[in-house]
């Protein structure tokens, strides 16, 4: 089955709507769940790294997150990157599980 990223490209631009208050510009954080059991996650680290993401495992082991950034807050900025990350983690039997901005 392949991914929608359209339906996912609708998911990122709703999240902003109504909301206020957001900075111009954050350092964002794409997460990413295991769709495989044997994913390489090396492969996966390195790959992000190569297009400019900084990643950590969360402290569970079980997500990696992709960080970029500082980057503009804008629903097209975010999709850009949220686009490129999917592709990268897709390639590398890993699913997106969304975003949220750094703390």
């Amino acid at each position: 089955m392949s991914h929608n990223y359209e339906a996912q490209r609708r998911e990122t631009i709703a999240t902003f709507k109504g909301v206020r208050g957001l900075p111009e510009t954050s350092v964002v954080e794409f997460l990413f769940f295991l769709e495989e059991i044997d994913a390489d996650w090396k492969a996966f680290d390195a790959a992000l790294r190569k297009a400019g993401f900084r990643t950590r495992r969360s402290p569970d082991g079980e997500t990696m997150i992709a960080a970029y950034g500082p980057m503009p807050v804008t629903p097209d900025a975010i999709w850009a990157k949220e686009r490129l990350s999917t592709e990268i983690a897709l390639a590398h039997d890993f699913y997106p599980d969304g975003w949220e901005l750094a703390g």
